[in-house]
């Protein structure tokens, strides 16, 4: 096992840039309005067990569905363009009707920590640097979002509603161009 600090920073850097838990904030706390539970830990372990799995066997199992890495993709830029949507027009589209709690696993471990975008850049950052060091950044980049996912009603109460609002119409826009990118960069391959 060879550790870098240079191979951790950069994988590090890249999967928080990815992840952009800070940019899902609002996201966050729309889905904890909607009477949602979110639990901290389960959000981050799941999205952590999903990661890592996906690190070590992603392109075996989307082989093994006959499902190509720019499908996926496409297919989760689809979902974060709902969430955006919903965000921008203060419009609800997706309904949780899952069991209290599950809005811990869908949507925030899957797809909003743990989707295309996280996964096609494990696949990529697996290509150039050590497995050993991916690990060691994707766990740094995991305790920040339990941190981020565990503060979200102290940094409600900072911005106060108004931010929040503002944030949420922002990120929404953030959020659709992400979605619009990720679709565009892999629908060419697709046709």
């Amino acid at each position: 096992m060879n550790l870098s600090i240079l191979e951790i920073t950069s994988a590090f850097m890249v999967l928080f840039a990815i992840i952009d838990i800070l940019g899902s904030i609002p996201l966050i706390l729309n889905l904890k309005k909607k009477s949602s539970v979110i639990h901290a830990f389960r959000a981050s372990s799941i999205a952590f067990l999903i990661l890592l799995g996906f690190l070590f066997s992603g392109e075996a199992v989307l082989k093994l569905f006959s499902v190509d890495i720019q499908s996926f993709a496409v297919a989760g830029a689809l979902v974060i363009f709902i969430f955006a949507i919903e965000m921008i027009l203060d419009v609800e589209i997706m309904h949780n009707k899952g069991p209290e709690g599950s809005s811990s696993i869908v949507p925030i471990a899957f797809p909003l920590i743990a989707g295309p975008g996280s996964f096609t850049t494990l696949l990529s950052l697996r290509a150039e640097y050590g497995v050993a060091n991916i690990i060691v950044a994707l766990t740094l980049n995991l305790l920040f979002v339990y941190v981020v996912l565990k503060s979200t009603s102290r940094i409600e109460k900072l911005i106060g509603e108004g931010g929040i609002y503002i944030l949420r119409k922002f990120f929404g826009i953030i959020l659709l161009a992400i979605s619009v990118k990720l679709f565009t960069s892999n629908i060419g391959s697709l046709l």
